[in-house]
């Protein structure tokens, strides 16, 4: 059975142009999100920051596990179905563990997210491609 239990929901409505928006799962299970792993950070405080400032422009999501633990703090940008449409897939990132990655995210999925704006190039340093099996579990693909 996969550590993924349980999930909590935080629904975006549509805007008010009536298009659904991204969808921004954050990991905060056995690794990423504890103070063992990454003693630096205040794990909750970036959650909560991301809500706040995501509000009405995704849904965010948070996870027990998204089993890539060596990558921790994980936080994954599922596109919207526009962006999905124009050609945007998932964008796992990985060891995003400082404010100024937390807000490159932020942006990115403000301007539309994957498919529909570039993201920054900085988080081609988070970016990584986890296992098929731990992608279709997230229903990536």
């Amino acid at each position: 059975m996969s550590r993924r239990t349980r999930r909590e929901r935080t629904a975006a409505p549509p805007g008010a142009d009536g298009v659904a928006r991204c969808t921004v799962t954050v990991c905060r299970g056995c690794c990423c999100g504890t103070t063992a792993k990454v003693p630096r950070l205040d794990h909750e405080a970036q959650l909560t920051d991301l809500r706040a400032s995501l509000s009405g422009i995704a849904a965010i999501r948070r996870t027990d596990c998204l089993d890539a633990c060596e990558r921790a703090n994980v936080i994954v940008i599922q596109p919207s179905a526009e962006g999905r449409k124009a050609g945007g897939r998932p964008v796992w990132l990985g060891q995003v563990n400082d404010p100024g990655a937390a807000a490159d995210i932020t942006a990115w999925v403000r301007d539309g997210g994957p498919g529909i704006a570039e993201p920054p190039g900085i988080l081609d340093l988070y970016t990584f491609q986890p296992s098929r099996r731990v992608r279709a579990e997230l229903h990536d693909e």
